[in-house]
């Protein structure tokens, strides 16, 4: 199963992005983004609609819920 971590980055680099551009556009540090990716840290679940709303993607793609 495609962990959250790993379901963000891979939506960021489809995106043509660095963690430090993505970092930039919402607003946090390069170290959140890292953090993310490798399922340090989970985002608030205003980080992840704001996520979602950016990539175009449902919450529930995020929860593992659809692909």
């Amino acid at each position: 199963m495609e962990t959250l971590g790993k379901r963000i980055k891979s939506l960021r680099k489809d995106a043509g992005l660095t963690q430090i551009e993505f970092a930039k556009l919402l607003f946090v540090d390069k170290s959140t983004i890292a953090k993310y990716e490798t399922d340090k840290i989970v985002p608030t679940f205003e980080m992840i609609i704001k996520l979602a709303k950016f990539f175009h993607v449902s919450t529930d793609y995020f929860a593992g819920l659809e692909d």
